[in-house]
């Protein structure tokens, strides 16, 4: 059976479509082959352009993408006629009628004949270069729209049969790129993205300072999403928020420590929501904040909530002067907001051990004072000093109240309030006088502060009150001259001081009625010895006296013949002499009349003269000292002569009395066996007790063998003139 031969023109249509079809192929596989490869995507994007324009015989052809909004495409390869035609890197709005504008729109292959009567930027670039027959084909990447293939023919050219399909099989491999590029780029950002947390989460391992942290993490986190710029803030209890630091790409960040109304700014917006939050524009956003950040270039940002023990602490941003800021930023943030908000809580946590560690020392140092009986002036200044340096306030002031006065006992700010003793009368609305009228602790800003608060710059304070044994004594105050409040706890710190003053001003109070009543004691003793010895010297003295001299008398009438009576009478005389003799060492015992009619002087040499051991006096005192110290120091220097005559079996006693400044200094010394012990039941014991009574001191030295030192200070205060 024979076989007819085929047309010789089908046979050359054959063969050219074959060799279009292997072209194609050869076409497809360098492409594939780049795809493989792992070639960057722009060398990817250029060889499709030129194979498209080349093997399918089109004037040019041009890959393009789409923004995620779809309001705009840009131009990433283009090849072919005319030269300057959509060139790389342009940027067209879709916003007329267009192929690329229709593929977006179907996700198909759209074809347009004409551009010449269509309105829109893409069409008018279209016009200018003479495309009239424009294809596109849709690149599409994990199941959207991502871009555009482009070609174009003359109006008198057919467009290849199978055009579609045949631009698909490119398309196809561009998209593959994307993926594999996209996925490569994501690796290598997920990569980037753990290596800046490794790195902030260092930081806040090693415990570095708020301030260099905050910046550490505002620089990594513009770096990483990009932005141009990254900042932290903190959450105010008035309402405001204030930038803690930052960075920005031209350097330097200025606005660290501002506060801003939250009104207008992505914090306000997290604030609000608690969660993340945008603004596209800040032109457009009213209020200061939003103002700055359009001075500063600024055109959107986007936030993070920082949130610390399950409370809104502040927020981690990053803002963008151009481009919109990354779909993906919020979750990028996110990460390193908790970086933030674990470092800030370990921070807040090691300040409050200081904090408290401090606190305690600072209450420790004045309950030991409080303790040991510090004098209040000394208590007083303590509490000032160590509260002003617990709150880290420059301003603190005591009070004490007095009917309706406050008295001023410890200020760190003399100029403004006053020296200690200064009277304040309790008017107006000063914190002062909040505390007097309520009892309780009051807290108030400058507007309502005191003339002196002002004149001083306070912009707040704090009083707490004292309150000793139940009653209100006065105040403790705290004041500040920086625009952010005092801590909200800081009248609970203070009161814990002013409970250390009440119990020290208790104890001065207690003591000082205790000296007193001491003091009476012993002034009312020497009235009742003054008053023996008078009645003494006075009555029985005097009639033993003038019945000796009737007695003489009598005995002088007495006839020598009887002379055993006169005998008799002698002996009585000699027996009232006697008693007479006893009576007046009695009333000396009591009371020395010398002290009270010639004052110390006399009456401490009265007593060396009567010594029966030899004493050498050193008096050094030029005029009358209180009648009670008078006879305190008299009494100090005959219970000591009389122990070393009964005791110490010295052979010599030194006395020495002198004022010194504004105290009366008395020392016994002998030169006897020593080894004295007031705990023996000796006069010492009652000696001290009346050396304390007038808020003096007594010491004894005696070693064994070494003599005795009997010394003592007596205050001449003029509580007692």
């Amino acid at each position: 059976m024979g076989t007819s031969a085929a047309p010789a023109g089908s046979n050359k249509e054959d063969r050219i479509e074959l060799t279009r079809l292997v072209e194609e192929q050869a076409a497809l596989r360098r492409v594939a082959t780049l795809v493989a490869s792992g070639a960057a995507s722009a060398d990817v994007f250029e060889a499709v352009t030129r194979e498209v324009a080349q093997v399918l015989g089109l004037r040019n052809a041009a890959v393009c993408c789409y923004d995620d909004d779809g309001a705009a495409m840009t131009v990433l390869a283009a090849h072919g006629q005319p030269p300057g035609s959509f060139d790389p890197g342009s940027r067209y709005p879709l916003d007329g009628p267009s192929v690329s504008a229709e593929v977006l729109r179907t996700g198909r292959l759209a074809i347009f004949e004409d551009y010449s009567e269509l309105p829109g930027a893409v069409a008018a670039v279209a016009r200018q270069h003479g495309f009239s027959r424009v294809v596109g084909a849709p690149i599409i990447v994990d199941g959207r729209v991502w871009g555009v293939m482009l070609t174009s023919s003359t109006p008198d050219a057919p467009l290849p049969d199978g055009l579609g399909d045949r631009i698909a099989a490119f398309t196809e491999l561009v998209a593959t790129a994307i993926g594999n590029s996209q996925a490569h780029e994501g690796l290598a950002r997920l990569a980037e993205e753990q290596a800046a947390l490794r790195r902030v989460a260092t930081l806040v391992a090693e415990g570095v300072a708020p301030d260099a942290l905050f910046e550490a993490v505002s620089a990594e986190v513009a770096r990483l999403v990009p932005a141009e710029g990254a900042a932290l803030t903190r959450f105010e209890d008035d309402g405001t928020v204030t930038a803690l630091g930052g960075w920005t790409s031209s350097g330097g960040y200025v606005h660290a420590g501002k506060r801003f109304d939250v009104h207008g700014t992505v914090s306000g917006r997290v604030l609000e929501t608690g969660g993340p939050a945008r603004i596209g524009d800040y032109t457009v956003e009213p209020g200061e904040a939003p103002q700055t950040a359009h001075e500063m270039g600024w055109h959107s940002s986007v936030g993070a909530p920082i949130t610390i023990e399950g409370r809104l602490w502040g927020v981690l941003a990053v803002v963008s002067r151009e481009q919109p800021l990354p779909a993906d930023a919020e979750r990028r943030l996110a990460g390193f907001a908790e970086l933030v908000a674990t470092a800030v809580a370990n921070a807040e946590s090691s300040a409050e051990r200081a904090r408290l560690a401090a606190e305690q020392a600072a209450l420790r140092r004045v309950a030991t004072l409080v303790a040991e009986g510090a004098a209040p002036n000394e208590v007083f200044a303590a509490v000032r000093d160590e509260a002003a340096e617990m709150l880290g306030v420059p301003l603190t002031i005591l009070l004490r109240y007095d009917d309706r006065e406050a008295t001023v006992l410890a200020t760190s700010d003399s100029r403004a309030f006053g020296p200690v003793g200064t009277r304040w009368p309790l008017e107006g609305k000063g914190v002062s006088v909040l505390v007097h009228r309520t009892g309780k602790a009051a807290r108030i800003d400058a507007t309502k502060a005191s003339a002196a608060s002002r004149s001083a710059g306070v912009r707040w304070t704090v009083g707490v009150p004292i309150e000793v044994e139940g009653r209100l004594w006065g105040v403790m105050a705290a004041g500040s001259r920086e625009v952010e409040p005092l801590p909200s706890n800081a009248e609970v710190r203070l009161a814990k001081f002013t409970q250390l003053l009440a119990t020290a001003i208790a104890n001065a109070e207690n003591r000082a009625e205790l000296d007193a009543s001491r003091a009476r004691i012993v002034t009312t003793a020497d009235a009742t010895r003054r008053r023996i010895e008078r009645d003494l010297h006075d009555g029985a003295q005097q009639q033993l006296v003038s019945l000796a001299l009737q007695l003489r008398a009598v005995q002088a009438t007495v006839p020598e013949e009887f002379e055993q009576h006169r005998s008799e009478l002698s002996q009585v005389v000699e027996g009232l002499v006697g008693v007479l003799d006893d009576l007046r060492e009695i009333a000396l015992g009591i009371h020395p009349a010398a002290l009270s009619e010639g004052g110390l002087v006399p009456a401490l040499k009265t007593l060396a003269r009567r010594s029966p051991i030899p004493v050498e006096v050193d008096i050094r005192l030029d005029a009358r000292l209180p009648e009670a110290i008078e006879v305190t120091a008299y009494y100090v220097v005959s219970e000591a002569l009389t122990n070393a005559a009964k005791h110490a079996r010295a052979s010599r006693v030194e006395v020495a009395a002198a004022v010194d400044g504004d105290v009366l200094r008395i020392s016994v010394r002998d030169d006897g066996r020593g080894g004295a012990d007031p705990r023996g039941g000796s006069g010492l014991v009652g000696l001290r007790d009346r050396v304390e009574a007038i808020r003096g001191t007594m010491r004894l030295t005696s070693p064994a063998g070494g003599g005795t030192l009997l010394s003592a200070t007596l205050p001449l205060d003029d509580g007692l003139r």
